[in-house]
């Protein structure tokens, strides 16, 4: 018997193995980016969109007219919870990185204070209601910045 013929063959069947493993490897590695990446995608897609429609209905709720301020309190609350911004959040500070979710925690700090205008006595002639909306607006921009370059690196 060769044992030259028996090492290249059994050498030829490493290499071969080896190099399957690592292509299969390389493979599992870019479904699994895309899978993720596709994830993230649609959590942050939902959660700005929770937060801008909480926004967009208590902006609808301040211009209401005809409600006692009890009303508009127990709206405002309401509106809050039926967006699905709570269970949103809580999705994002699991999956994304920290600072992210950092980020993601402002920006829903921000709808709490804009909700809580609410709380006092004319929320229609709130001078501080300008304030909130810019600083939600701001929260809003870096969030969906940050979430971008989430998306794209890596």
């Amino acid at each position: 018997m060769d044992w030259g013929t028996l090492a290249g063959t059994a050498l030829g069947a490493v290499l071969g193995v080896t190099t399957t493993l690592l292509a299969e490897r390389s493979r599992w590695q870019r479904e699994h980016s895309a899978r993720e990446r596709a994830v993230k995608q649609e959590l942050y897609a939902e959660y700005l969109g929770a937060l801008s429609l909480t926004t967009h209905r208590l902006r609808d709720l301040k211009r209401s007219v005809g409600l006692s301020r009890e009303e508009r309190m127990g709206q405002a609350g309401e509106i809050l919870g039926s967006t699905n911004a709570y269970h949103l959040r809580y999705q994002v500070l699991i999956i994304a990185p920290e600072h992210l979710g950092n980020m993601a925690n402002q920006a829903f700090a921000r709808v709490r204070d804009l909700r809580d205008r609410f709380d006092e006595a004319d929320v229609c002639t709130d001078p501080e209601w300008a304030s909130a909306m810019a600083a939600l607006t701001e929260a809003l921009i870096a969030l969906r910045t940050a979430m971008r370059a989430d998306l794209t690196s890596g």
